[in-house]
C-alpha cells in the first residue's frame, strides 16, 4: 500500500511504494538544530522505490565520520523532507512528519542518544550513543 507525504505547503510531495526498512529517532545536534526540535524521527527507505513531485533543495551537511549527509528541503516553507547520504547503499532517509499518515510509526531505536536533551526519557526504547553498527 502507497504512503505519500509533502511538505507544509505542499510544493513538494512524495509517494513511497514500499513499507519503511527502519523507522529512527536522532538525536544528533545537526537533526536537533534542522527540526527545531529534540529529535527528528525518520523513516530509512529504499530510494528507488519514492516518487518525488517538486523540487527540493539541499544543504550539504557533515556527518561524525566526514561524509556529507544532504539535508534536502522545501524552498519555499523551509520544511525538512529528506536526508540521503554518500554511502546509502539505495536507501534513503523520510522526515516522518512530513507523512500524510503518522499513525503506523514506531521507533525501533533512538541514535545519538550521546547528544539527547537530558529531560527526554527513551521510553524502554533501546538507545545508541551514535549510530549502530551496520545501520
Amino acid at each position: 500500500m502507497a504512503q505519500t507525504g509533502g511538505c507544509l505547503c505542499g510544493k513538494v510531495r512524495y509517494t513511497l511504494d514500499a513499507d519503511p526498512i527502519v523507522c529512527v529517532t536522532c538525536h544528533c545536534k545537526n537533526c536537533q538544530k534542522q527540526a527545531g526540535s529534540a529529535l527528528s524521527i525518520i523513516i530509512g527507505v529504499p530510494e528507488n522505490a519514492l516518487e518525488v513531485e517538486g523540487q527540493v533543495k539541499t544543504y550539504n551537511d557533515k556527518g561524525d565520520s566526514g561524509a556529507t549527509v544532504y539535508r534536502q528541503f522545501c524552498d519555499t516553507c523551509g520544511s525538512p523532507v529528506f536526508t540521503r547520504l554518500d554511502d546509502s547503499k539505495g536507501l534513503m532517509f523520510i522526515k516522518a512528519g512530513t507523512l500524510d499518515d503518522t499513525s503506523g510509526l514506531q521507533p525501533q531505536f533512538h541514535c545519538y542518544t550521546k547528544s539527547k536533551q537530558n529531560w527526554f526519557d527513551l521510553g524502554g526504547i533501546p538507545g545508541f550513543d551514535t549510530v549502530p553498527e551496520g545501520m
